[in-house]
């Protein structure tokens, strides 16, 4: 990719902040920063701009999860995002938040204009709404099956299975994230842009620009174009996120993939005075991003269409680099599993940043997913790091040091091998160029390979060859000045180790290491990772799946612990109580026959373990949403207890839990016994995060 500009923006993906960035979140923060760093060596004017995606219901849902408010929420994961891509040596000339001021101030003028060009036009939508929470249930707040891969998990917004952006009303099965129910279908007046209307001019930048994009951008765009472009509502029914400056819409804020792309520019304006003659100057700047498959649109088709039709002359998508998703050995990444390596783990793990930053860029899924696995990360650091790029480093600094007191011999450097090397140099130059990162570092450590090649033949520490020697310390720098972007704290070990200043691109090649040069002792650069390191590893990251023999398997029970909030007389059954309990994030009334066993004074107040995937039923005309659990041995009956757990902690016996509603035929058929005091499903002990979950009764009780 040649560069007619003046100046580079090269932005990431912005990672929505509702969690700890896992190994897969990093890969195109990490890209992001190699190309930046490349281009800066090169001597170009560049502007890499990141952030946090701090909007929508994600932000939302979390916030409830965690008992925090939204803007709480997102500014203690801010700072984690931050610090974890800091410890990644990631360097950002702009790091951002798509909940600052500018960023409303930029998002409000853009919409604005659209207004005013009549690209933004009001319409009904029918939308989830649950009627136990009283709410419209914007994208993520409900969940379904995908009507297109038929992937159980799909939110409201978009399938994270096969990419399919989607409207929650599509989703088969659907069901409200807070409290599981059913939603209802209702109207509510939204904004929508009208992408038809934008489609031409945008089809006509489109197959300007799209030579310059990876393969997979292409096809899923035009996959788009091909279907026709539909008017997409750019509204939600939510607290959280940046108010709609219309009138009639003011209890309603902008989605957040509206917001969240224009959060580039508003990241800009955040650190940079100059932003409006950087965003507003597409013959001077060129815009190349970085993203993860599932943001192709948003990127290639809306953003775009947003400044399009804003028509402010705005910086618009030049190059763009696609990566497909990193996956970890056992499955999906879960910090709730604790499967996966996470950023504050690898922080923790007491492994250079690099090594992780060769992993991922030598493993870049540019064209297919990829996966991480211990035995390869320890493949790739033990055989690659260290027996290629660590070994010829050290080779040639200990040497100089043992045989010459670290002062370069007097001679000159091989012109014929010199002359080979920079034609290798030129093939990393010409994959950084066209983004092509993973081939490009390859190339970097063939060189590599070539050098200690070259030390093997030449035999120095036979022959002291000086010519050998100088050659072999120049090939050292270059090779710093070539893994920089890639591996920076290594590039600074190098050229520290070598004692000479960071070098730039246009220095490869070049004799600047001279006979009597003084370098100084050795630092190493990477080491071993042993076959127990490795096992400690996997175990440690494995997940709690792993526990469960019968991994596999869904355990139908959806359980919960409740605290009995109230307790009174059912008015048309003698041996039944109506109970109100807290779930945490809900309340619930459930019919018991424990008056027979149990004071009112004696059940309230009680932590107990409800089903709370039963499928409601009216007992004596009484709502029944769920029912406890006890143990009955034939005399007397005992509610099963969680005390030291919270209201709405989950009880599981280590499988997967199934969310759908069940009949009580289906209870009836699990086996549920005491054996120790503590309550057994399926021969495995029931716990929460906090306890084993148990009830005071004899071996071999029933639990009904």
């Amino acid at each position: 990719m040649t560069n007619k500009y003046e100046r580079t923006i090269v932005t990431s993906a912005l990672p929505y902040v509702n969690n700890v960035p896992h190994l897969g979140t990093t890969v195109c923060v990490i890209s992001t920063d190699v190309y930046s760093r490349y281009l800066k060596s090169k001597g170009e004017e560049v502007i890499s701009v990141c952030g946090t995606d701090e909007h929508g219901t994600t932000a939302e849902v979390k916030a409830l999860e965690e008992g925090l408010t939204p803007k709480q929420l997102v500014d203690k994961y801010f700072k984690i995002h931050k610090k974890i891509y800091e410890w990644f040596n990631c360097e950002f000339d702009c790091f951002g938040r798509t909940s600052s001021k500018e960023n409303k101030e930029v998002s409000i003028d853009i919409f604005n204009k659209l207004e005013k060009n009549n690209f933004i036009i009001e319409n009904t939508l029918q939308q989830p709404f649950c009627n136990k929470c009283n709410k419209f249930l914007s994208d993520r707040y409900v969940e379904g099956t995908c009507p297109h891969c038929k992937y159980e998990e799909a939110r409201g917004d978009q399938c994270e299975s096969c990419g399919k952006l989607l409207n929650a009303t599509e989703l088969k099965n659907p069901k409200c994230k807070i409290c599981n129910q059913t939603p209802i279908i209702k109207d509510t007046k939204h904004l929508f842009i009208d992408l038809p209307k934008i489609e031409p001019e945008l089809k006509k930048w489109i197959k300007e620009q799209e030579k310059n994009w990876s393969e997979n951008a292409k096809t899923l765009t035009n996959a788009w174009l091909k279907e026709g472009l539909k008017q997409r509502c750019i509204t939600r029914d939510l607290k959280w996120g940046i108010k709609v400056p219309k009138e009639g819409y003011e209890t309603k804020v902008f989605y957040s993939w509206f917001d969240a792309p224009i959060g580039y520019i508003g990241i800009t304006k955040e650190c940079r005075k100059d932003w409006k003659d950087l965003w507003h100057s597409p013959k001077k700047t060129r815009l190349v991003q970085f993203m993860g498959k599932d943001n192709i649109p948003f990127h290639t088709i809306l953003f775009p269409a947003f400044l399009i039709g804003a028509k402010d002359n705005y910086t618009l998508l030049n190059g763009l680099s696609v990566n497909e998703y990193l996956n970890y050995e056992t499955g999906k990444f879960s910090k709730s599993r604790g499967e996966g390596i996470f950023g504050d783990d690898a922080i923790n793990s007491g492994i250079k940043a690099d090594a992780f930053r060769y992993y991922i860029l030598i493993n870049r899924p540019e064209t297919a997913d990829t996966t991480f696995t211990w035995e390869d990360f320890q493949q790739k650091i033990n055989n690659e790091l260290v027996a290629n790029l660590g070994n010829l480093v050290n080779r040639t600094v200990v040497f100089l040091n043992k045989f010459f007191e670290g002062t370069l011999p007097e001679g000159k450097i091989d012109p014929i091998f010199t002359q080979k090397i920079k034609q290798e140099y030129k093939k990393v130059e010409t994959r950084l160029d066209n983004i092509q990162l993973k081939d490009a570092l390859k190339q970097v450590m063939a060189i590599s390979k070539i050098g200690n090649q070259y030390f093997q033949e030449k035999e120095p520490w036979k022959t002291k060859d000086p010519i050998a020697l100088l050659t072999l310390a120049n090939l050292t720098k270059d090779l710093a000045i070539l893994i920089q972007p890639f591996l920076p704290k290594t590039a600074e070990s190098i050229f520290r180790q070598l004692n000479i200043n960071p070098q730039l691109w246009e220095d490869l090649g070049k004799d600047i290491i001279k006979p009597g040069h003084k370098i100084n002792k050795h630092e190493l650069l990477f080491k071993k990772l042993d076959d127990k390191e490795i096992n400690e590893f996997k175990e440690r990251f494995k997940g709690k799946k792993e526990e469960n023999k019968k991994q596999t398997d869904e355990f139908i029970l959806d359980l919960k612990v409740a605290k009995v909030i109230d307790v009174q007389d059912h008015p048309d059954a003698d041996k039944l109580y109506v109970l109100q309990i807290d779930l945490g994030k809900e309340k619930r009334q459930i019919v018991a026959g424990m008056k027979p066993y149990y004071t009112k004074e004696k059940i309230k107040g009680k932590n107990i373990v409800v089903v709370t995937n039963l499928e409601p039923a009216k007992l004596r005309g009484e709502l029944s949403q769920g029912m406890l659990l006890a143990g009955e041995d034939g005399k007397e009956v005992i509610l099963v207890s969680a005390e030291k757990s919270s209201p709405g902690d989950q009880v599981s016996q280590g499988s997967k839990i199934n969310k759908s509603q069940i009949k009580y035929d289906d209870f009836s058929k699990l086996k549920l016994v005491v054996k120790e005091k503590k309550v057994y499903a399926d021969n495995e002990i029931l716990k929460t995060e906090q306890e084993e979950i148990t009830c005071d009764v004899k071996d071999g009780t029933k639990i009904r």
